[in-house]
């Protein structure tokens, strides 16, 4: 049971019950997650086995799809390891990833290819930027009057 102290005002028990909240359901997202990963795994293993299935778009799409997956679920576990925070880097890798993806399952369109490849390339610059910018803050010892 969660014990609550005489002094704790309204402002300080909303953000706890919306962040247990937030927890809950990234657990439940991550146990959904899994179970499509295993299932991913499932499909995956049939393509293989099937040798009159010679598709290797939907080969690769599988795969892609088992990254985007597997990259979710990782995501899900940084956050919890990370004191509740989202690396930006793990969207920027889910974006790559379904980009990539999509370029391979629909690639019938040029100029759709091109715009998905722009994307990417955007997605690129700007994780390239996020590790050279340093992870200070402005505030932290470069504005500090002495």
């Amino acid at each position: 049971m969660i014990k609550l102290k005489k002094d704790m005002s309204l402002v300080q028990i909303v953000p706890r019950v919306l962040q247990t909240v937030l927890n809950l359901s990234l657990v439940f997202l991550g146990i959904i997650l899994s179970v499509l990963l295993v299932q991913e795994l499932v499909v995956f293993s049939k393509i293989l086995i099937q040798t009159k299935n010679s598709d290797y778009k939907l080969f690769l799409a599988n795969i892609l799809l088992f990254f985007l997956y597997f990259e979710f679920i990782t995501m899900i576990v940084k956050y919890f390891k990370e004191d509740y925070h989202f690396p930006l880097r793990y969207f920027l890798y889910i974006g790559i990833t379904a980009m990539i993806r999509l370029i391979i399952v629909d690639h019938d369109h040029p100029i759709n290819t091109l715009f998905y490849s722009l994307v990417i390339l955007i997605l690129i610059i700007g994780y390239f930027i996020m590790n050279v910018t340093p992870r200070e803050r402005p505030d932290s010892k470069w504005f500090v009057k002495k």
